[in-house]
């Protein structure tokens, strides 16, 4: 939890504050903090030394979700529409994709397994770091920096009718992401019959990797029917994912979890899209810390709550039935809510 209280903090407190310091002088201070992070958990000696390192990583996160995505925004093209949405939504999936199965194929197979992982880390960082510091600053430095570190949820009029369905969208996705985050090794023991960490990496990729597909595959709809189509398609997925544990499936746990991180990326692109259209690059930083707020939300309070009955004994699959219920009740809010974002007028921003 130590993680996920310091993205929280991050973003609910420092997450304006590019707007003013400019976007790489943020990002750049994430990149840091995350190194720092990751260096520290080298040599973990005690519960402060765990504690640390990841508030260190979560307050990285929630910096670099704000002020990163918010520059993929300014910088991208106009054409096609889906690709800044895309990029935005999908960027952070897909570093855990890669971060899954290369920790997994290092604590499997290389050498110092505890270790390995946090130096690999650092060393993307490092060359994170260069490629930023070489990147262009998309926005002008404007006072007000310190005024931004009040405490605040950025939700601007103009995208508040759009709000149920996509927070719908955003906690409901990310809930099944958590589980596979958590479940990935426990579902490789069970439905296929291993403890390789690789393998259950592979397990989680098979959820997160499709995830990039989703924008595309829908680009051409509107965001609020691709947003429709994937909560849809998801919520019958996450079902297909559940009956495949129930009953021993290992190959109904794979497709259905790849058709999942398909359908999450469109109906995440989706919403990602309805809501950029409606606000100005000012606001746009903003906006992403309260994205990100509701995801890291949506998949912390259901992985707590599944720890705790994982300690008390219950079962992988009675736990599954819940991120099923979790699905269906999304995908009920947005075909019920969706609508009622179209009648808004259009903000200043058309990506």
């Amino acid at each position: 939890m130590t993680y996920f209280v310091a993205v929280m903090v991050a973003l609910v407190i420092l997450g304006r504050l590019s707007d003013h310091i400019g976007r790489k002088a943020v990002a750049l201070l994430a990149v840091a903090l995350a190194a720092a992070g990751s260096l520290s958990l080298l040599d973990v000696t005690g519960l402060g030394v765990l504690m640390t390192g990841r508030a260190l990583q979560g307050l990285a996160c929630g910096l670099g979700s704000s002020a990163i995505a918010a520059g993929i925004v300014d910088l991208a093209p106009a054409r096609p529409r889906w690709l800044a949405a895309t990029a935005v939504a999908g960027s952070p999936l897909i570093g855990l994709t890669l971060g899954a199965l290369g920790a997994g194929a290092l604590g499997e197979y290389g050498p110092a397994p505890e270790q390995t992982p946090y130096l690999a880390v650092a060393g993307l960082l490092a060359v994170c770091a260069v490629l930023l510091a070489l990147s262009p600053e998309p926005i002008e430095h404007r006072p007000g920096a310190l005024a931004s570190l009040r405490p605040h949820v950025h939700l601007p009029r103009t995208i508040r009718p759009m709000l149920p369905a996509a927070i719908a969208v955003f906690c409901g996705t990310w809930a099944l992401g958590g589980f596979y985050q958590a479940f990935s090794p426990t579902i490789s023991a069970q439905n296929l019959g291993t403890t390789n960490t690789l393998i259950a990496g592979v397990v989680f990729a098979s959820f997160m990797a499709p995830y990039a597909l989703g924008g595309p595959l829908t680009g051409r709809l509107t965001p609020v029917a691709a947003q429709r189509v994937g909560i849809i398609a998801f919520a019958l997925a996450v079902v297909g994912v559940v009956a495949g544990i129930g009953t021993g499936s290992a190959v109904m746990v794979i497709v259905c979890g790849i058709i999942a991180g398909a359908a999450q990326g469109a109906a995440f692109t989706g919403s990602m899209r309805g809501l950029l259209q409606r606000i100005g690059p000012a606001e746009r930083a903003g906006l992403m810390s309260t994205v990100y707020l509701f995801s890291y939300g949506g998949a912390a309070v259901p992985s707590l709550i599944s720890g705790r009955l994982t300690a008390a004994g219950m079962t992988l699959q009675t736990i599954s039935l819940g991120y099923a219920a979790l699905a269906v009740l999304a995908a009920l809010v947005v075909l019920l809510a969706s609508g009622r974002g179209r009648t808004v007028t259009a903000g200043t921003s058309t990506r």
